[in-house]
């Protein structure tokens, strides 16, 4: 099967460049073509008039138009997968596909169809107010804290939207946990053409008996959403533990300072030295504000015989069992956060016997050999629905 990837890749590394990464060594791997149609949010700050070239080709890209007409009509793939369209290859891109009759099949690693910021978030807090097709939220409250980038993103969904790019041309959509789907089904999206994929994550080789670790870790985006006040705020309650958070502190450059001094915050990890990291940890947080669709860091860490703590919101609930992968605790809540901590870095046989569930979880569910298996039957679904599938209403 020859299949195209269409990613527009972050400014910097995200989980997101990860999944489609991983997606293409998968496919290769398996015996099967791939082609990338990419573009870069990194372009823009070298780029004349960068910001306002974003601005407009995230409503609209002719370029990227002609760009993904002139790749059908040469290599003719089998299936199209969109990971990100935004800024600068649009959704513009979709109807090219329709038109040469290959059909598009469509990761939902956020909410960016239904939400212009792909977080259901305003200000720190959860906020659905743009789904059912009320965009002018996102530009009445400012959610991006710059009005032109919230404009734009405004302006992208809303073409999008009633120009039904999204809807008359993506086959099949899949989500990553039910949660995130029945956020979609309550948009208007059709339930017979949104699967569930949970992510994948590499297997690693264990030693027989995981090292219990030294420190409570945390892996991701080191910004407000992802709860790193309710961590700190943790921390100082527990002075006798270390905590160590791995991530770029682009989102929060003064965070370091204001941390107490059991927190230490390491950078951004390649993937060889999260590995190193994750196995120094006795245990992992996420105490995300946001709703979360998975949590890729949670799987990665159970795949290490880790057991995990996080927030009792969004997807973390499906990828952490309570009381058997791991503890869950109510958003923003450091005392209860620092409670779980103490309770589990106390038990170490606890902890051991929680990683292990973990891992048999993530061998079991989020191996690329399930994912492989998924996302197979997806393809095949769209291929037999055909290019942009039933018109929906």
């Amino acid at each position: 099967m020859r299949v195209c990837l269409v990613h527009n890749e972050y400014g910097g590394f995200s989980g997101e460049e990860a999944v489609i990464r991983d997606i293409g060594e998968l496919l290769k791997d398996r015996g099967h073509q791939v082609l990338a149609f990419k573009r870069s949010s990194a372009e823009i700050p070298d780029m004349h008039l960068g910001k306002l070239r974003a601005f407009f080709s995230g409503i609209y890209s002719l370029s990227s138009r002609r760009r993904m007409r002139r790749l059908l009509a040469c290599e003719r793939p089998d299936v199209v997968q969109v990971q990100n369209v935004f800024p600068f290859i649009s959704a513009s891109v979709l109807p090219e596909c329709t038109k040469a009759g290959v059909p598009v099949v469509m990761d939902l690693p956020n909410y960016r169809l239904i939400c212009p910021s792909g977080l259901h978030m305003r200000h720190g807090s959860v906020c659905e107010k743009c789904m059912g097709g009320r965009e002018y939220w996102c530009v009445l409250h400012n959610c991006e804290g710059s009005l032109p980038k919230s404009i734009g993103y405004a302006a992208r969904n809303y073409v999008a939207r009633k120009r039904r790019l999204f809807k008359d041309n993506v086959t099949f959509y899949y989500a990553v946990t039910d949660f995130q789907r029945q956020r979609f089904l309550a948009s208007g999206f059709p339930a017979h053409r949104i699967s569930v994929i949970p992510n994948m994550v590499q297997p690693v080789r264990l030693p027989d008996a995981v090292p219990l670790g030294q420190c409570v870790a945390y892996a991701g985006r080191i910004s407000p959403e992802k709860g790193i006040d309710t961590l700190i705020a943790a921390a100082r309650q527990l002075p006798g533990i270390q905590f160590r958070a791995a991530g770029s502190l682009d989102g929060m450059p003064s965070v370091a300072s204001e941390a107490p001094q059991n927190v230490e915050f390491v950078g951004h990890l390649g993937r060889d030295k999260l590995h190193d990291f994750y196995a120094s940890a006795r245990m992992l947080l996420l105490p995300s504000r946001c709703l979360e669709t998975f949590g890729i860091v949670v799987a990665e860490a159970m795949m290490r015989a880790k057991p995990v703590i996080c927030s009792r919101i969004g997807g973390l609930p499906e990828v952490v069992d309570d009381g058997v992968t791991g503890l869950l605790f109510e958003p923003g809540n450091a005392e209860e956060l620092a409670e779980k901590i103490r309770y589990l870095w106390e038990r170490p046989e606890l902890c051991r016997a929680m990683g292990q569930a973990g891992r048999q979880k993530a061998l079991t569910e989020y191996s690329p050999e399930k994912y492989y298996e998924r996302l197979m039957a997806v393809y095949h679904k769209a291929i037999e629905l055909g290019p942009g599938g039933p018109r929906l209403n």
